[in-house]
């Protein structure tokens, strides 16, 4: 049972009716907001990719761009995983070098995943190699520290977590916890360590994937888009950020179960469109379309009553907790302070699926695929709306 609320506090912000509250019960508090945020922008600094499919042997062509970092002066760090090098552009979209390639030496990679910065270091995250190269901004390689090799998968959740200007975290399996962050600056681990958390189970807004087999031995697995989302973020400090799509509430946990804070939103419900739930299913329904003897466990999807709110969780190097908001006019992205205040809200950008944005002071970064597949790389500055000319 919680003990009664002992401190509350509310305070606004942006001179409009946004207004967060304080209410501490216990040792948890619990940071509800409400009204309108302030409106910001994210005004385009750059765009770097190929501007038609017959541009080859350019900087600006990427095979596949699985991370990008915002470097000193400026810089642009493009992480390749095709090609197998970091090609580096500055703010006015030119191309000052590339370095790396396929290989097991100094400098070469077997996979190129993610990369951070940590002090004046650049750390490559070479996952297949078991390695993190260290290189200098000119590209010279420094050094690596090593980790559990032969890992495989999406560079959504294989990369590193920027969390401060000399502090990541990186994914790694461990033998004893599973799934587990693992925090390191410039002078190697911080002993920060941040475990897995799983999702309760029975949630409502959660959508059970439909698995189908067929007599010739082929299986099929189709999961809807439509389908609340269990999102982590580790955070400066150890601690855990956590967020079941369906509800727009952001856990902050140290430990397995040491709830910090709660920080809440008021938010409108809104219905699932008719257009967003047959594109979800759409896969589904075309395999039924051409093999439509296959055995399939639950046999159709079950609608929930409403979209969920959250997409996606970010926390930026300066501490910021950005949220990817689900709306039906478009999608927004709100961001708050360390304490769990709203501070604005922008426009949310297109990133390509199982990336993530990168941010540096008031900028940031997204990974952009366009209507012919080809990937390119946008910088952003953040401005408050009023600033516009």
């Amino acid at each position: 049972t919680l003990a009664a609320a002992c401190d509350q506090g509310t305070s606004t912000a942006g001179g409009g009716d946004l207004a967060t509250t304080f209410d501490t019960v216990g040792v948890v508090v619990h940071v509800t907001n409400t009204g309108t945020p302030p409106r910001w922008q994210l005004t385009p600094v750059v765009s770097i990719g190929p501007k038609s499919l017959t541009e080859q042997e350019t900087p600006e062509e990427f095979g596949s761009v699985s991370a990008v970092a915002l470097g000193p002066g400026e810089t642009v760090f493009v992480a390749d995983n095709i090609n197998l090098e970091v090609r580096v552009f500055g703010f006015d979209g030119a191309h000052v070098r590339t370095f790396g390639r396929a290989g097991e030496g100094p400098g070469e990679f077997r996979s190129l995943y993610s990369l951070a910065w940590v002090g004046d270091r650049l750390v490559i995250f070479d996952p297949r190699q078991g390695r993190i190269g260290e290189f200098s901004a000119d590209g010279e390689w420094l050094g690596q520290r090593r980790t559990a090799g032969g890992l495989s998968g999406s560079p959504a959740f294989i990369r590193f977590f920027p969390v401060g200007a000399n502090e990541v975290f990186r994914f790694a399996l461990d033998p004893d916890l599973g799934t587990v962050y693992v925090g390191f600056d410039s002078d190697g681990d911080t002993g920060d360590t941040v475990s897995f958390h799983t999702a309760p189970e029975g949630l409502p807004g959660s959508m059970e994937s439909i698995f189908c087999t067929w007599e010739d031995g082929m299986i099929g697995l189709y999961s809807h888009t439509v389908g609340a989302k269990w999102l982590l973020h580790p955070a400066s400090g150890g601690v855990m950020y956590s967020a079941y799509g369906y509800f727009y509430r952001i856990a902050v946990t140290e430990g397995e179960s040491d709830t910090l804070r709660v920080i809440e939103r008021t938010l409108p419900p809104e219905p699932v469109p008719d257009e967003e739930w047959d594109a979800g299913s759409a896969e589904f329904d075309e395999a039924m379309e051409r093999w439509p003897d296959g055995s399939c466990n639950p046999r159709s999807y079950s609608r929930p009553d409403r979209m969920s709110f959250i997409n996606e969780i970010f926390v930026s190097p300066d501490g910021k907790l950005w949220v990817d908001v689900i709306r039906n006019a478009g999608n927004r992205w709100e961001f708050f302070d360390p304490e769990g205040r709203l501070l604005g809200s922008v426009p949310a950008v297109p990133y390509k699926e199982r990336t993530a944005p990168v941010f540096r002071g008031d900028y940031l970064a997204t990974i952009r695929q366009n209507d012919l597949g080809l990937d390119h790389v946008d910088v952003w500055r953040l401005e408050p709306l009023s600033e516009r000319r």
